[in-house]
């Protein structure tokens, strides 16, 4: 499908200034990237990511017991921060969070992250993630997207909606780091930092 000019000219302005696309709507476009969700009605999505959003930031404090270890090579391969489950881990990438320090500097987004806020939103992002792999938030989760693959009668079955936790990792970030915007905005800023030209899609 060929672009119009106006969306175009969107596109080109979004790249340009990422901060005048909403959290919500961020989110909606890393739910489209997922795969299983091509193809999927844009209001479906839409409504995943609002009620995944209100999700994570609706969510108690979580304590992280993971051994923290920094390290380079987020760079290549796109990451700030990754959990591992065994043993309980969260490598924190160095040159990533480095080169989101500098972004937040040269946008003018340090009242959005102030500074240290990059490296925590990092750890209580992954925290997120830890929670959700071994307690019952997941379920709860499910419930509140309200995605049903099966009835049978009153009962239904929720369905897993992928990159669902992603987003209500986010939105968490952001609520108890005191975030201005959701660390999906400086991830979709790193990604286009990150993208060479002519790469974008």
């Amino acid at each position: 499908m060929t672009a119009t000019t106006d969306e175009l000219t969107v596109q080109d302005q979004e790249l340009r200034d990422p901060a005048s696309v909403d959290d919500v709507e961020w989110a909606v476009r890393l739910l489209a990237a997922t795969p299983t969700h091509e193809g999927r009605d844009p209001r479906l999505l839409y409504q995943w990511a609002r009620r995944a959003d209100e999700f994570g930031s609706r969510l108690a404090p979580v304590p992280s017991t993971a051994r923290v270890v920094e390290r380079d090579g987020g760079l290549e391969r796109m990451l700030l921060a990754r959990y591992t489950s065994r043993p309980p881990t969260v490598e924190l990438f160095t040159d990533t969070l480095a080169l989101a320090e500098e972004l937040v500097e040269a946008r003018g987004w340090r009242a959005w992250y102030p500074p240290g806020s990059v490296r925590a939103a990092a750890l209580a992002h992954e925290a997120v993630h830890a929670h959700l792999h071994h307690g019952p938030t997941k379920a709860a989760l499910k419930q509140a997207l309200d995605h049903t693959v099966l009835r049978l009668g009153r009962h239904r079955v929720a369905g897993h909606v992928a990159g669902a936790e992603e987003v209500a990792a986010h939105a968490y970030a952001r609520t108890v780091c005191g975030l201005g915007r959701s660390p999906l905005l400086l991830t979709a800023a790193l990604g286009a930092a990150l993208t060479p030209p002519g790469r974008e899609n």
